[in-house]
C-alpha cells in the first residue's frame, strides 16, 4: 500500500524505496516484519506471529520486535 503521494518513475518500486509503501495482509496474524520508520510501523490492536507465537501490540508507533517491548503475547 502506498504511504506516501508520488510521481511513478522506475527505481521507486516498494522494495527499493521502502519509505513510500507499507506491507499490507488479508491474515488475521501476518508474520511480523521489521519496521524501518514512523511510515510501517505497528500501531496499537495491531496482530502478528513472531516465533511461533500470536502478539497483539499495546503501542501506537510500535517499532519493537514482539517479546521485547510493546507487544502482548496472546
Amino acid at each position: 500500500k502506498c504511504v506516501q503521494s508520488h510521481a511513478s518513475q522506475i527505481g521507486w518500486e516498494p522494495p527499493a524505496v521502502p519509505a513510500l509503501w507499507v506491507r499490507t495482509s488479508t491474515e488475521e496474524w501476518p508474520e511480523w516484519i521489521q519496521p524501518i520508520g514512523a511510515a510501517d510501523a505497528y500501531n496499537a490492536g495491531d496482530k502478528v506471529s513472531h516465533n511461533a507465537q500470536h502478539w497483539i501490540s499495546d503501542i501506537n508507533s510500535n517499532v519493537w520486535e514482539p517479546g521485547v517491548y510493546g507487544w502482548t503475547s496472546v
